[in-house]
């Protein structure tokens, strides 16, 4: 896993050999490194292969990282269907509209919505 921060923001990227990997390293860094920023975890060059299925997964950090802790989280996926996938999970398909939602994430915070 590699990690590179851009302002409020940690872009998480994968280098392990499965997604179940990469979640469970996920998982365990939470609390003591992810959890106080936004989160973008991109996936464009990650070796697995998912589906919607697997990508559900991330609900388990992502739902509560937006609802309890009020930061956003976003999964960068190329090639895949959008709309196929929960409400609750942001999904896009470049970094650069990750951190373009988040800025306006962060402002509507701002403003108190």
């Amino acid at each position: 896993m590699k990690v590179k921060e851009k302002g409020h923001t940690l872009i998480i990227t994968s280098n392990e050999e499965t997604l179940q990997e990469f979640i469970e390293k996920l998982s365990q860094q939470y609390e003591s490194s992810f959890k106080k920023s936004n989160l973008v975890i991109d996936l464009t060059t990650a070796t697995f292969q998912m589906n919607e299925v697997e990508i559900e997964q991330f609900a388990t950090i992502a739902i509560p990282h937006m609802e309890e802790v009020n930061k956003s989280f976003v999964l960068v996926i190329e090639g895949i269907d959008f709309n196929e996938y929960d409400e609750d999970l942001v999904v896009v398909p470049t970094l650069q509209e990750a951190l373009d939602l988040i800025e306006m994430d962060e402002i509507q915070r701002d403003l108190g919505f």
